[in-house]
């Protein structure tokens, strides 16, 4: 399903537009000048975070506590819904991440998704942000398919990774796809390095454009990846119906390892928008 919300006009006017990335193992295809590109205009959701308080319910619910052994990847935080972990605050949408004992867990931060609220199959996702820093720091943007029978588990309802990071690696994004037989560790994905910059010190947009047949992969409107169901050796899941959007970050896991003595506390992710965009023909 795909709910409408109203859109912030003065808001995408002062900010810009476009796209992102993510990644684990490089097993995907190059880019060339082939590649399906900005098939989706018609903006679906932009929040643009101008309202000072709590992200807007409307959009956004959160996931609470620790997950099945640290959501599955061995981290370290708990995640809540209070104002020290989330938040908007000047035009921004600020997750931190903190050093504080709390309900058993070293760390807090927090999680939060469009599930049940904003679901879509196919199109245009897009969030400009600024990045944390240190070892053991662990923030992403990404895609869940829905349960919709009940009956089907991770990895086959897909994941698309729109834009991973670990923050001990201030140059390097990455982007990923999950599904059955290339999850985990064999997943598809492929990395993105910024040139004489880095990722925590300004604002980039990250995102995808995806199709039945195709996920492009963006940073800064630049195209770094194309993934397509012959570079999958499972099964193309990312036509089965809607996924929903995850912002998180994460402490520790499997990925980053665990935070060290040189790993500053708090460390925030600053979102300053996430539009979703639908194709003119849907």
């Amino acid at each position: 399903m795909i709910n409408q919300f109203k859109i912030n006009l003065k808001g995408i006017l002062k900010k810009g537009l476009f796209l992102t990335a993510l990644s684990f193992v490089a097993l995907s295809c190059s880019t060339d000048g082939t590649q399906t590109v900005a098939r989706f205009s018609v903006l679906v959701m932009a929040d643009e975070f101008n309202t000072d308080g709590a992200p807007n319910p409307a959009i956004w619910g959160y996931d609470i506590g620790t997950g099945n052994n640290g959501w599955g990847n061995n981290e370290l935080q708990y995640y809540t819904n209070r104002t020290e972990n989330v938040k908007v605050e000047n035009g921004v949408l600020i997750i931190s991440a903190r050093k504080e004992s709390f309900n058993g867990s070293s760390y807090t931060s927090a999680r939060l998704l469009t599930k049940g609220k904003l679901e879509q199959t196919y199109g245009r996702f897009e969030a400009r942000m600024r990045l944390p820093y240190g070892q053991g720091i662990w923030p992403a943007f990404w895609l869940l398919g829905d349960d919709l029978n009940g009956t089907e588990v991770w990895p086959q309802i897909g994941e698309i990774d729109i834009m991973e990071y670990v923050g001990n690696k201030p140059t390097s994004v990455f982007g990923t796809v999950h599904g059955p037989g290339y999850s985990g560790g064999e997943s598809i994905s492929k990395s993105y390095e910024l040139m004489n910059d880095r990722f925590d010190t300004g604002f980039h947009v990250f995102g995808i454009e995806w199709g039945p047949d195709y996920i492009n992969y963006y940073v800064d409107n630049v195209l770094y990846n194309q993934v397509t169901p012959k570079d999958v050796p499972g099964e193309w899941v990312f036509n089965r119906g809607p996924f929903y959007i995850i912002l998180n970050l994460a402490v520790g896991g499997s990925l980053p390892g665990s935070p060290n003595e040189e790993t500053v506390f708090p460390q925030n992710l600053l979102i300053d928008y996430v539009r979703v965009y639908k194709s003119s023909n849907n």
